[in-house]
């Protein structure tokens, strides 16, 4: 029997990546106007962005512990391996949830045989982390192989990103108020990235074209071995600069693969629409 893998939604894959690779999935909640929808699966991002911008900020929960209990008692009834590779644990309480039940289901279960790793990464940081680990297991690598792989992606994993206003990270208490001070004045554009697990703010950057040319810049400085990775652009209701960085990337770095996909429901409720955003190695195995 192979080895499960296991991811949540703040990964930012598509819902026919987790169908197609029977990857279980445990989607983040998404609260507006008094309902509660599932991350994926009962929202879409465009939903969300159409609320932002009518001035209806939404909320988010972490994933459903009864869902963890669900998925991890029965992989323990099948006696089943399984890995999951969990959204940073500076962003959300997933994780530590996930480690709560599973250790509550050991108990019962004491050969119950599961891996829960903090990438510390968030969006397709972490899917490319879980894309890697599907293809290890349908390869048919050992349980610790595809941790040890999965672990070393995760810590050299690069997160560059810009969003339209820094006040909705700020909101939602993902980076400072302090931060976010004079974010959207002036054509101003944040950039940011991710420092174990947690986001912080870069450099202020006037204008678009300027911020996709410092962007390449940074890949630039933190990359390696481009031209033998493959890099994950995600981004929230702007599919146009997310194609234009893809051209930007490819005719650089001699990218072979460049995979871009929308931000999901939960992470695009914190950063607004408008954000663009960049995930590639900054070291390879």
């Amino acid at each position: 029997m192979g080895v499960k893998i296991l991811a949540d939604s703040a990964s930012d894959l598509p819902l026919e990546f987790f169908e197609q690779n029977d990857v279980t999935l445990f989607p983040l909640k998404v609260h507006i106007d008094g309902k509660e929808y599932e991350d994926l699966r009962t929202i879409q991002p465009q939903e969300v962005y159409d609320k932002i911008r009518s001035g209806n900020l939404p909320k988010t929960s972490q994933a459903s512990p009864a869902g963890f209990k669900e998925a991890f008692t029965e992989m323990a009834v099948n006696k089943e391996q399984g890995i999951y590779i969990a959204f940073s644990s500076q962003l959300s309480g997933t994780y530590q949830t996930a480690v709560m039940i599973s250790e509550q289901v050991k108990e019962e279960y004491p050969d119950f045989d599961l891996s829960i790793i903090d990438t510390k990464c968030a969006s397709l940081g972490c899917g490319l982390v879980v894309m890697e680990a599907v293809k290890a297991a349908q390869a048919g690598k050992s349980k610790e192989e595809i941790v040890n792989d999965a672990v070393f992606m995760a810590q050299h994993m690069e997160h560059l990103f810009s969003v339209d206003d820094l006040d909705h990270l700020a909101k939602g208490g993902r980076v400072s108020r302090a931060s976010a001070f004079l974010g959207g004045l002036l054509n101003i554009k944040p950039l940011l990235n991710v420092e174990d697990g947690k986001l912080v703010p870069l450099e202020k950057i006037r204008g678009r074209k300027k911020l996709l040319r410092r962007i390449i810049e940074l890949v630039h400085e933190r990359g390696t071995s481009l031209d033998s990775q493959m890099v994950a652009i995600s981004h929230a209701d702007d599919e146009t600069t997310a194609l234009e960085m893809k051209e930007l990337i490819a005719k650089e770095f001699g990218t072979p693969e460049i995979f871009i996909s929308p931000i999901g429901a939960a992470i695009g409720s914190h950063t607004g629409p408008g954000t663009i955003s960049i995930f590639f190695l900054n070291e390879l195995p």
